[in-house]
């Protein structure tokens, strides 16, 4: 049985394959992610390329979220739970890290286009307070050494608590070829974490009214044919039926020749399989259900997607650094992202994935994502957006029950990860844990936040291919106390068991 940590999303958001619980997995083609990963990667040897890290840190943070989830309610609160987040300290000295290069083997790369137009900077670099407790110098030197064996090009983390404190710790390069260091105030493509995003806003209709869990669907979206029973309870928690058309292999094709143009979220659905499930039958992970709720949240609001996740969410979180990408203009500067291609004789190289431009990794892929990938963060404010959501900060009590209770519903049909309303129930080191990890086409990222000990983590990478998990772990068990036996800590009642 695969470790749930390396099950991650199909489509933009995983490897090969949809992820399909309660039958048989449905003959699909590999899709632009699977092809684009996989050319040439199977066999990865070590990452070529300089070296190079900006030091993490203990400055502001945000107020503290709930350290437990609520016991499962029924019925729906009313009005959004969403709080701004403000500054409650500041680290008392800063220092930085010369970035080396230490190539392995040689690095090719197509020459860098010229810039896009200059964002203002997100983080600085500083160093934590003895006071902090928080052991700053072992934690960056995990980071580097976890990053270096598992050849990462670039890496940023985030480790935020309930109590204010922070760390930040960045390694390797933001951009191979030019040797520019990765550093804290970096941003990612954030791929399928963004399903959390979108999912909030629904959620906050529901609170309002304006939607209820198990409303039918198809009557407000009458430009996409659907099974007339999908609701947008089905569409939260992956229970619809419906297939990934980011599957469909025929997508590839038109996304990468013009990886400059805008897609609607129609010239999307026009590639969505045509075998379908009944809804409630099987647990399917699919980005179509995300793309619909992108266009539901349109059709009850009459304000985009984008619109709604500026004013319900980012703004008042004080998430500077977070933007609704090839809408918004960026907030961040972003990284490269890359994919490892074979080179004759053994070993591998890192390729960029497209020409660096303000959409990551570029306009077409993002924008036929629509609500399912087209968030991009800082690790930071991906840390504090978990740490919000999941925490209790953005949902009222009852909707966050039912949000995590979900997760119980979708277990009776086993899927590979406990997953509930837009958000997933996946331990990390030894703990229970809710969050969302996703891939895209050299992106590749993991959130969580462990309400049991008050402390989130983002670790956020520009590569698809290696687990993020894989530094996420190492990195709490440095920061976390020692479990007192072999089980997890306690779950939040109504959740299943991951």
């Amino acid at each position: 049985m695969p470790n749930p940590q390396d099950e991650h999303e199909p489509g933009i958001a995983s490897g090969p394959g949809a992820r399909i619980a309660g039958a048989a997995r449905t003959p699909a083609g590999i899709g632009i992610v699977v092809i684009a990963v996989l050319a040439g990667v199977v066999a990865i040897g070590g990452l070529l390329g300089g070296a190079g890290r900006s030091a993490g840190n203990v400055a502001a943070a945000s107020p503290p979220a709930s350290a437990s989830a609520p016991a499962q309610t029924s019925g729906p609160a009313t009005g959004p739970a969403s709080e701004p987040a403000s500054a409650v300290a500041q680290a008392s000295s800063s220092a930085s890290a010369t970035p080396t290069a230490t190539p392995s083997e040689a690095v090719t790369s197509p020459s860098a286009p010229a810039s896009p137009s200059p964002v203002p900077s997100a983080e600085p670099t500083q160093s934590a307070s003895p006071a902090d407790g928080i052991p700053a110098a072992a934690l960056q030197a995990r980071l580097d050494k976890l990053r270096t064996k598992l050849n990462i090009p670039g890496v940023s983390v985030a480790i935020v608590w309930d109590d204010g404190r922070r760390w930040l710790g960045a390694s390797g390069m933001r951009d191979v070829a030019a040797k520019d260091p990765m550093t804290t105030g970096t941003g990612f493509a954030l791929a399928s974490v963004s399903k959390t995003v979108t999912a909030a806003v629904v959620l906050q209709l529901v609170e309002e009214g304006k939607l209820s869990l198990d409303q039918r669907v198809a009557p407000l979206l009458p430009a996409f044919p659907m099974n007339a029973t999908i609701t947008v309870r089905t569409l939260l928690d992956h229970t619809s039926g419906l297939p990934d058309f980011f599957l469909n292999p025929r997508i590839d094709r038109p996304l990468q020749r013009a990886k400059g143009a805008t897609w609607t979220a129609k010239q999307s659905w026009q590639y969505m399989p045509a075998k379908r499930f009944k809804p409630g039958r099987f647990w399917i992970y699919s980005n179509s259900n995300y793309l619909l709720l992108g266009e539901l949240v349109r059709a009850v609001t009459g304000r985009p997607l984008a619109v709604e996740v500026r004013e319900r969410l980012l703004d008042p979180l004080g998430l500077e650094t977070a933007w609704f990408q090839a809408v918004e203009e960026p907030r961040a500067k972003g990284t490269r992202s890359y994919r490892y291609v074979a080179v004759a004789g053994g070993g591998v190289r890192v390729v960029p994935v497209a020409a660096e431009s303000d959409v990551m990794p570029f306009r077409s892929v993002v924008t036929a994502a629509g609500g399912a990938g087209s968030m991009a963060m800082t690790a930071v404010d991906a840390a504090r957006w978990m740490q919000a959501f999941a925490g209790g900060k953005v949902l009222g009590p009852e909707m966050q029950a039912q949000m995590l209770g979900d997760v119980a519903r979708t277990a009776t049909l086993k899927p590979r990860l406990p997953y509930g309303l837009g958000i997933q129930a996946v331990p990390i080191a030894g703990r229970y844990a809710l969050g969302h990890s996703g891939r895209f086409l050299g992106f590749r990222n993991v959130v969580r936040y462990l309400p049991g000990e008050g402390v989130t983590i983002a670790v956020l990478t520009n590569q698809g291919t290696k687990d993020p998990a894989k530094i996420a772990e190492p990195l709490l068990k440095l920061v976390l106390p020692p479990l007192p036996g072999p089980s997890a800590s306690p779950k939040p009642k109504g959740s299943a068991k991951p």
